[in-house]
């Protein structure tokens, strides 16, 4: 080979090769809008946190500062992973819808063999660090349904390739999630996965099918099995929250309490008084009665306002998407952030059952923080290369 050809042929390799580290990352002038709206939300939110925990913090662990400090490390640590995943390519990520699969079913299926924690197995503990194997079987759920969607797109009106495999998949999960028990981590993957199987195109009968088989599956559970008693004490204290006001019904009437006496403008900033032993860990999943209590309505309706735009400017990132595949993939992070978002501020409203669901940004939590803002990078990532 003369040196021409050698040249030739170093360029070729050389071109590939940056070519294959280029298709790793990605270019370009991100989302302004979410990105700004996401960090107001999470400015508020550390802020709303604290206010709302110093009390609970210093009384249970003699550190009013205790949890703002560890908040404070997450929100550090999942910022810096957003900024990360934001110049990360949805083709990378795509290569990984297998492995997030598996890793979630056994960290699912290893916190059932752990010990219980208040009865339950949801957290995997780590040293002194703990997480929800719940949080990665959402974005796991997400990562291979828009996969499957954009791999099979033509076929998704047919059984085997636009219900099957996706049945497969939520059936496994929710079967593991079920046994923990976590009924609002039931609900909220099950909502992200119709959803996202709607949008890509599977036909409503299979809806139908699955709906009728649900209605008898639940049937069975409340009337035969047993499983679910704890499930019925919830809505009945739903219904009539005062009938257990000392026991089940406590933390629902001291959230009442507290969005009642925010009124309009609300008590201000560090004034909350349900936060003093009446609202239970009010830093977790009831920190929006504080934050009503504290802002009022005006101030939650501004809360409820910016989670909105964010929505909004998700769904539009979604519709720009260069690709299906980077289009699923951000619906689906957004419909979970929307389905936390309402079902939290309807949990501590009483509009329906209490069902423990963090607030996103604004709930304490490590690996919740952390898996969120993971997926804000990757929604930026989308961001940066689609239609304008």
């Amino acid at each position: 080979m003369d040196s021409a050809s050698a040249n030739s042929a170093r360029s070729k390799m050389e071109g590939k090769r940056n070519g294959g580290i280029r298709s790793l990352f990605t270019v370009g002038t991100f989302d302004w809008t979410f990105f700004i709206v996401t960090i107001a939300l999470l400015a508020i939110g550390i802020v709303m946190m604290f206010s709302a925990s110093y009390a609970y913090a210093g009384y249970y662990n003699g550190n009013r500062l205790f949890y703002v400090k560890q908040q404070a490390k997450w929100l550090i640590l999942g910022i810096a992973l957003m900024i990360f995943m934001s110049f990360v390519s949805t083709k990378f990520i795509r290569v990984f819808w297998i492995p997030g699969l598996l890793l979630s079913y056994a960290c699912l299926a290893l916190v059932l063999v752990l010990p219980a924690v208040r009865g339950v197995h949801r957290w995997i503990y780590i040293g002194s660090f703990n997480f929800q194997p719940t949080e990665i079987a959402k974005l796991a759920i997400i990562l291979s349904f828009a996969h499957l969607i954009a791999y099979n797109y033509e076929k998704m009106g047919t059984f085997k390739y636009g219900f099957a495999p996706f049945a497969v998949i939520l059936a496994t999960t929710v079967v593991l999630v079920i046994r923990e028990p976590h009924v609002s981590a039931t609900i909220i993957i099950c909502l992200i996965g119709g959803i996202m199987m709607l949008v890509g195109g599977t036909k409503l009968r299979w809806f139908f099918l699955v709906g009728a088989l649900g209605v008898g599956v639940l049937i069975w559970l409340i009337f035969f099995s047993g499983k679910m008693d704890y499930a019925m004490k919830r809505i009945e204290i739903w219904q009539n929250p005062f009938l257990d006001l000392r026991g089940d019904g406590w933390q629902t009437v001291q959230s009442l309490y507290a969005i009642a006496s925010g009124g309009l403008m609300g008590s201000g900033i560090g004034n909350s008084m349900q936060k003093y032993m009446y609202v239970s860990e009010p830093q977790n999943d009831f920190v929006f009665a504080i934050v009503c209590e504290e802002l009022g309505f005006v101030g939650a309706v501004i809360i409820i306002i910016l989670f909105a735009i964010l929505i909004w400017r998700g769904f539009v990132i979604a519709m720009r998407a260069k690709d299906r595949f980077s289009s699923m993939l951000v619906l689906g992070i957004i419909v979970q952030l929307g389905i936390q978002v309402m079902l939290n501020i309807a949990v501590v409203t009483n509009t329906i059952p209490n069902t423990g669901i963090s607030l996103p940004f604004f709930s304490y939590g490590g690996s919740s923080m952390i898996m969120l803002l993971m997926q804000m990078g990757i929604v930026l990532s989308v961001s940066k290369n689609g239609y304008r």
